[in-house]
């Protein structure tokens, strides 16, 4: 069975920025670019270690890209794909989620 979970409003996600949010035992991070939204758990596949030192502190200096404060590993927004750094060829793990008019919920099964 499956439940929704809501997590925020889009309003609380600045255009080009990220946050951080705890949903029980589950860390994860929210992308918003150019009216996109993407969700990933908060665990570098390299350590499985949170990915930022400053809360909701997730892209590097030019925005573009989510980065391991840790080691430095860049992640492509769009696909999670790890670009650059330790675990360079895996992914972030996307978490699945749902918007109703301005209400970004996860999906948890």
């Amino acid at each position: 069975m499956t439940a929704l979970i809501p997590l925020c409003t889009l309003d609380e996600i600045p255009e080009g920025s990220s946050r951080g949010f705890v949903q029980g035992d589950l860390k994860l991070l929210v992308v918003k670019q150019q009216d996109k939204i993407v969700v990933y758990r908060n665990a570098c596949p390299h350590l499985g270690i949170p990915l930022e030192w400053v809360e909701h502190q997730f892209l590097d200096s030019s925005g573009t890209m989510i980065q391991c404060a840790n080691h430095g590993a860049l992640f492509v927004i769009d696909s999670g794909k790890c670009v650059a750094g330790p675990c360079a060829g895996r992914k972030l793990e996307a978490i699945p989620f749902r918007i109703d008019g301005n209400q970004l919920s996860i999906i948890r099964s």
